[in-house]
């Protein structure tokens, strides 16, 4: 863990405040970019049109995680743009027993003359939107002038527009020359929803890849702070679960408060209360999503589904609880799981209790390595007169691939396009954060590969 969870977060909330004040001090885009910046700026400016209708012919395939003909053929399309530009392409397959359809692989050439930090960018092919769903795939917006400037649709925020900013960066740098000695790879894995089982697998190439990068940067959608200013991601917090098993003695309901003993529910009530009381930390959460209790209790993991059968009449014996668990780094998640646990043994009389912990997602910690490619995306956007970038909370985010490199590499999160309503039908793009977007990411890139 390189440094504290509360030291990282005070140094995030400083560079958050700094960038803002930096805003009314920037100069015009003109004065900050060199020439070649300022032509990388103009090529995506001029391509836009074609932008678009790339995101366009990527969200009318559907390709939800299980539809794995469609996120191949998604990612057919994207393999095309990156073979114009001159990278090395490749589909991974997964084993068939995952039930996944793979990842994209995009690397270009090394040469000895290769130079500059190693970069590796990531997206997702795959949407929640499974085929079959009401959904509608391209629903432009149009405003009362007639212009179009926010889109709805499967997957067009989260996140087809920003695999579309990593293809429309990458050919604004190489339309100015500036991709030739450089070492970037692009990796879009096309079960980012639901990744594949064991993650040791469908998470494999994607650390091996990091584990020969210097920065990790990840195009899921841009967000906008509580302060209204555009935000990326520096920290996420992981995913785990746990699950409460609990049994009490089966007797007549009449004699619940007695020598019997409380039952099974009043145990795990106890025992969730004491949690939520007891177990507090500013960035730690939580919650038991599916609770079954009775005297008969049965739990599908794989559908997620269970049932319960009891009489008012007679003490529960058993109650199973299901819940996921988010920490910042693991120093906190070993502080709760203690807590938890110690709270699960302090059991009422004729009950008892066992808890088990599974971690699913690492957490991506707050670093200063990942602040200060912050810092440097944020210079670049206010070169280019679009403003800092302040650093999203870790809480504020779920789960998503960076997490799998960070613990390796300087990773940023949240250099896709702008929209809202992700995982629902009113998942939404802004038309102009792809430019935006796309601006940022090329001068970033550009200046990264131009460092030892």
């Amino acid at each position: 863990m390189r440094g504290s969870v509360k030291t990282m977060l005070a140094l995030a909330a400083a560079m958050t405040v700094q960038l803002a004040g930096a805003q009314e001090a920037a100069q015009p885009a003109t004065q900050q970019l060199s020439p070649v910046e300022q032509q990388i700026v103009a090529e995506i400016h001029a391509h836009a049109p074609q932008a678009l209708e790339l995101l366009r012919q990527s969200v009318l395939i559907n390709s939800g995680t299980m539809n794995h003909a469609g996120v191949r053929a998604v990612g057919k399309l994207f393999r095309d743009q990156f073979d114009e530009l001159g990278f090395k392409t490749r589909w991974i397959d997964l084993p068939p027993e995952m039930q996944r359809a793979g990842h994209l692989l995009a690397e270009l050439p090394a040469n000895r003359d290769s130079r500059g930090k190693r970069l590796m960018l990531l997206g997702h092919l795959d949407t929640v939107f499974e085929p079959g769903n009401t959904t509608p795939a391209w629903e432009p917006q149009p405003e009362a002038d007639g212009s179009v400037r926010r889109i709805k649709g499967q997957g067009v925020s989260d996140m087809k527009g920003g695999d579309v900013v990593i293809v429309e960066a990458l050919r604004a740098l190489k339309r100015v020359g500036a991709l030739e000695g450089r070492r970037i790879a692009v990796m879009l894995t096309g079960d980012e929803e639901e990744a594949g089982n064991p993650k040791t697998i469908s998470r494999g190439d994607m650390v091996q890849l990091a584990k020969r990068s210097d920065v990790a940067l990840s195009f899921e959608g841009s967000i906008t702070n509580k302060d209204g200013m555009a935000a990326a991601t520096v920290g996420r917090r992981s995913t785990a679960f746990f699950e409460l098993e609990v049994k009490g003695r089966q007797a007549h309901s009449m004699g619940v408060f007695g020598p019997g003993g409380y039952g099974a529910v009043y145990e795990a009530a106890r025992i969730l209360d004491a949690f939520r009381q007891q177990v507090v930390e500013p960035g730690l959460t939580f919650n038991p999503g599916v609770i079954l209790g009775g005297t008969e209790v049965s739990f599908d993991d794989e559908h997620s589904r269970g049932t319960a059968f009891g009489k008012t009449n007679v003490i529960a014996n058993t109650v199973t609880v299901k819940g996921d668990l988010r920490y910042l780094d693991y120093a906190q998640r070993d502080r709760a799981q203690a807590r938890m646990r110690e709270i699960v043994s302090q059991s009422l009389p004729g009950a008892s209790a066992s808890i088990a912990f599974r971690d699913s997602y690492p957490p991506m910690a707050v670093t200063p390595g990942n602040l200060k490619v912050l810092e440097q995306y944020s210079r670049a956007s206010q070169d280019a007169g679009l403003g800092p970038i302040g650093a999203v909370p870790p809480e504020s985010r779920g789960a998503g691939d960076i997490q799998f490199v960070a613990p390796f590499i300087d990773s940023l999160d949240g250099l896709g396009a702008s929209g809202g309503g992700a995982h629902s039908p009113n998942e939404s793009l802004e038309v102009a954060s792809i430019e935006r977007s796309a601006i940022r990411a090329a001068l970033l890139i550009y200046r990264l590969t131009r460092q030892d």
